[in-house]
């Protein structure tokens, strides 16, 4: 049987892996750097067709 490629579960475990490299590697530092560019991917995101999306473009 051929294995899904692009699923949720394969999604997830880039996650995983991330995460375990920074436990191992001790590299704490990429969590914030991490963290804020998938907040400003979701807002961008979720903003794109909506009325605000002029007022949140006008910030960067």
């Amino acid at each position: 049987m051929a294995r899904s490629t692009g699923g949720f579960r394969d999604r997830l475990s880039i996650f995983g892996e991330l995460w375990s490299f920074m436990k191992v590697r001790k590299k704490w530092w990429l969590g914030p750097i991490v963290f804020t560019i998938l907040l400003l991917s979701v807002l961008i995101v979720l903003t794109e067709g909506s009325a605000v999306a002029p007022f949140i473009y006008a910030l960067f």
